[in-house]
């Protein structure tokens, strides 16, 4: 547990900083703090609670070496990544388990993310939900960039991509840099002469810093379907050449087949999201993940050595060792 300097101006903070230090560093019961600050013990819960959402509190879970829960531990040895699943009922909904995997998705991201960072960030259904579970975070010289456009022939997608970029540099502090392009562009050759441009490759060279990047895994299907795919972003014609491609999924709107390559998919040469073979040269990137829809097209990221860093409810992991299990036979 960490607890976050701060503004010594304001007195909520202030109290909250002096609860927080004397229940987390000094185990004192919520009682004994009240009885400390001449407050009631509901205003002790208030303050303390105030320390955690605000981002004033920052609480690390370590797992020992080789002491990872089992299905964790499983993810861990078939692919090398560090797994996090998240218990949920098998009762809820689709859009039920969705937030609970983007919350805890949201709360570890915070641990990682620091000042002097660069934090690419993929628009969508999923980022979207972990947009607004965010926990505030003080940083210094750190940059949220936007990692593929979001325009169509039906809306320019920039609000819609920006209120997310802007939501996630807002909770940590950090500068916001959109990506005002397509997400697709009509020509190959557009793409090609536009990433010339002095404005674009300024928004180029912060994706080539990225420190950490953050995504899902594109995918047609399930009741909460990828934003990519539900927008109206494709055509008809897009979707039928990618399934002749064998494509699987995508991140940022860059597709790859089931075995995790992606060379020769026509349509990434008209996508404005990162090269791969770059994409992968990223230290952190986190893939967030909800629902079994998207396990082909995890699978396909996880062969191409695209996650470092896994979230998932325990259903969808618990199928995705299963897969494996018996791909293995």
């Amino acid at each position: 547990m960490t607890l976050i300097p701060t503004d010594p101006g304001g007195a909520r903070i202030a109290e909250a900083v002096q609860a927080a230090r004397l229940y987390y560093f000094q185990d004192l019961t919520m009682a004994a703090i009240a009885r400390e600050l001449d407050v009631s013990r509901s205003t002790v819960s208030r303050l303390i609670s105030y320390a955690r959402s605000s981002g004033l509190v920052e609480i690390r879970i370590t797992t020992p070496q080789g002491r990872a829960p089992q299905v964790e531990q499983a993810l861990c040895d078939a692919y090398g990544i560090r797994a996090h699943v998240v218990p949920v009922a098998e009762s809820v909904s689709d859009l039920d388990r969705l937030d609970k995997v983007a919350l805890f998705a949201a709360r570890l991201l915070g641990s990682f993310f620091d000042s002097d960072m660069v934090m690419g960030v993929a628009w969508g259904t999923t980022l979207s939900a972990v947009g607004r579970h965010l926990t505030p975070k003080r940083t210094h010289n750190a940059h949220v960039v936007q990692l593929n456009g979001a325009g169509n022939t039906r809306t320019t997608g920039i609000s819609y991509a920006s209120d997310i970029v802007r939501g996630f540099a807002h909770a940590y502090g950090a500068r916001p840099q959109e990506f005002p392009v397509p997400a697709f562009f009509d020509h190959p050759e557009t793409r090609t002469h536009l990433w010339r441009e002095r404005s674009i490759s300024r928004v180029l060279a912060l994706q080539d810093r990225m420190d950490v990047a953050v995504f899902s895994i594109g995918a047609v299907g399930g009741q909460v379907p990828s934003h990519v795919y539900s927008a109206g972003y494709l055509e008809n014609e897009d979707v039928v050449a990618l399934r002749a491609d064998g494509v699987v999924g995508d991140i940022a709107t860059v597709f790859f087949r089931g075995d995790g390559s992606w060379d020769g998919i026509a349509l990434n040469e008209r996508a404005s999201g990162p090269f791969l073979d770059r994409f992968r040269e990223v230290p952190r990137r986190l893939c967030i993940i909800s629902g079994e829809e998207k396990l082909a097209g995890l699978r396909g990221a996880l062969a191409g050595g695209l996650v470092t860093d896994l979230v998932i409810d325990d259903l969808s992991a618990a199928a995705l060792v299963a897969q494996q299990a018996t791909a293995h036979r």
